[in-house]
C-alpha cells in the first residue's frame, strides 16, 4: 500500500512540504506566471494551487508529474530529494508520444 507524503512524521512530513512549497513558488515565478496561470496548466483552482504553495495541502501523482514536466525540472528535485534540476527527460521518455 502506497503512502502519501504526510503519512511519515512530522518533521519529516514539515521539510518535505516546505521545500516543495517553496520551490514550486520559486519555479512558477521563474517562469513569470501566476498562481492562476499555473493552476490553469495542471488543471486546477487559484485555490487549491494555493494551498500547494503554502504547504497545507500535496498534489496527487498526476499533478505532481503534470507540474514537473511544464517546469521543466524532475519530480525528485519538487520534492527536494535532489538539488539537480534537470534530468527530467528519463522519466519523461516514459510519456512521450511519438
Amino acid at each position: 500500500k502506497c503512502r502519501s507524503l504526510r503519512s511519515y512524521n512530522s518533521k519529516t512530513e514539515r521539510f518535505v512540504m516546505s521545500v516543495f512549497s517553496e520551490r514550486l513558488r520559486d519555479l512558477r515565478k521563474e517562469k513569470g506566471l501566476t498562481q492562476k496561470e499555473l493552476g490553469n496548466k495542471v488543471n486546477i483552482g487559484q485555490g487549491g494551487y494555493t494551498h500547494w504553495e503554502t504547504g497545507k495541502r500535496e498534489p496527487n501523482f498526476k499533478k505532481l508529474i503534470l507540474l514537473a514536466k511544464y517546469l521543466d525540472v524532475s519530480t525528485d528535485y519538487l520534492l527536494g530529494l535532489t538539488n539537480i534540476k534537470g534530468e527530467r527527460n528519463i522519466m519523461f521518455s516514459f510519456f512521450k508520444k511519438d
